[in-house]
């Protein structure tokens, strides 16, 4: 390993980089296609199965080590999704006006951009597991302690830069040029130059970890193979012998429903017009409200959640957390109903939804700890995260179909309804009363 390499210098821009892609294409996205004038049901439909790679990355999890080095995937993930996003801002269709305002365009123009995005998708779940791996490995573990609030941190301003920054950018753009299709091309040409000018940088500063060198043979590589199938065919079974192992799935599946399907009519709410049932906000505004104060909130709900959590533990924080995951969702009824014109309003009932949901989620995370306890814990973690993400990914498919049949606020009340799920899992899954105590 290159000693003289400072850790500052690739940590954050590591995770920046592992966040920026996420986001892209399972929020910025949603933003985009609903500015393009794609119906709500296809953008859920069709963003929500980009969620996909992130439910099946355990299934190639285990193989990212045996061709090349987690630093090699790391870099090449990163080039790979810079040509996809320059791919994607130049293929993006040019949808006639009327069109994009008719709120209907049909999905086949977009056929090639929703491939591109799935292949941005599959490399950024590949770079987590890699960067996550490499991170371990260039790192001792006095290091890998005093980074992992920095890691976290960046990875947090990438959501906001995503959520906010871009979509604040697009959005300026859309009113300055009067030309939607040209502002989100512009937008995307953006994102691509900043994440590949941090892909070139890691290109040259990421040290080389002597631990990370998969130098195998042919044969070699079979074998270890063969191993890792049999290790994970091993490890899927023990998971699923595990005591109260399908209340525990329940509970990954159901726990944050409310959420799953709000998460994605969240952005198309913001920006639908009042007479459609939304709040008619420009997409900068969109930008600031959503990505930058919601995220903000969100962010500091998860720090005093982690705050509580070590000092009174998971089983004496879960009903608070629960409840204060699922009732916040109440906010969006009553905007619903109201259909305030205030930002700052606004901007308040988001804040209060997502600070709820950052409290609230540590309960989640910390309940999927304990369930992996045991012989395979990693591999077992692993399965939990892939329960975790079809736990968003399936509600919010469906999520836009439904929207469009009730309307928006009956659509806020079926969440409303879905908290009843949080309720009885929450009720019925067991937890250690020591476990999450600092």
């Amino acid at each position: 390993m290159k000693k003289n390499i400072n850790p500052w210098a690739w940590v954050p821009t590591l995770y920046f980089a592992e966040g920026i892609p996420y986001v892209l294409v399972n929020t910025v996205s949603v933003i985009m296609f609903k500015k393009m004038g794609m119906s709500n049901g296809d953008i859920a439909m069709f963003t929500g199965l980009l969620y996909l790679p992130w439910v099946i990355k355990p299934l190639w999890s285990p193989f990212v080590d045996i061709v090349r080095t987690k630093r090699w995937w790391t870099v090449a993930m990163q080039l790979l999704m810079t040509a996809a996003m320059l791919l994607g801002a130049f293929t993006l269709p040019r949808l006639a006006p009327e069109t994009i305002a008719s709120g209907h365009a049909p999905v086949s123009p977009f056929i090639f951009t929703l491939v591109i995005f799935w292949v941005t998708a599959f490399a950024s779940a590949t770079h987590d597991i890699a960067a996550d791996g490499y991170y371990m490995l260039a790192l001792d573990q006095g290091q890998q302690s005093f980074f992992v609030g920095i890691r976290s941190t960046f990875y947090r301003l990438a959501t906001i830069f995503g959520q906010g920054a871009l979509v604040f950018i697009a959005g300026l753009m859309e009113t300055s040029s009067g030309n939607i299709p040209f502002a989100w091309t512009m937008t995307l040409i953006i994102c691509a130059v900043i994440f590949g000018a941090m892909a070139l940088y890691h290109t040259f500063i990421l040290p080389r970890p002597v631990s990370d060198c998969p130098h195998l043979s042919p044969d070699q590589r079979s074998g270890r193979a063969a191993e890792i199938l049999r290790e994970f065919g091993r490890t899927f079974s023990t998971f699923f012998t595990k005591k109260q192992i399908w209340l525990g799935i329940a509970f990954m599946l159901l726990y944050r429903l409310p959420e799953a399907f709000l998460v994605k009519m969240l952005n198309p709410f913001l920006l639908d017009p009042a007479e459609a049932g939304g709040l008619g906000l420009s997409t900068e505004n969109v930008g600031l409200v959503y990505g930058t104060v919601g995220v903000a909130a969100l962010t500091l709900g998860g720090i005093l959640g982690g705050m509580a959590a070590a000092k009174w533990g998971l089983k004496k924080v879960l009903w608070p957390m629960a409840l204060s995951l699922a009732l916040p969702c109440s906010v969006f009824l009553y905007l619903g109903m109201a259909q305030p014109e205030n930002i700052w309003l606004i901007s308040a009932c988001v804040a209060l939804d997502q600070f709820g949901y950052g409290f609230g989620f540590t309960a989640y995370m910390l309940y999927l700890i304990m369930f992996s306890e045991g012989e395979f814990k990693t591999a077992h973690y692993s399965l939990c995260t892939a329960f975790m993400a079809m736990s968003m990914m399936i509600p919010g498919m469906f999520a836009g179909y439904l929207q469009e049949w009730l309307g928006y606020v009956n659509f806020f009340w079926m969440v409303m309804i879905c908290c009843f799920a949080t309720v009885a899992v929450t009720a019925f899954v067991k937890v250690d009363p020591e476990f999450g105590k600092k």
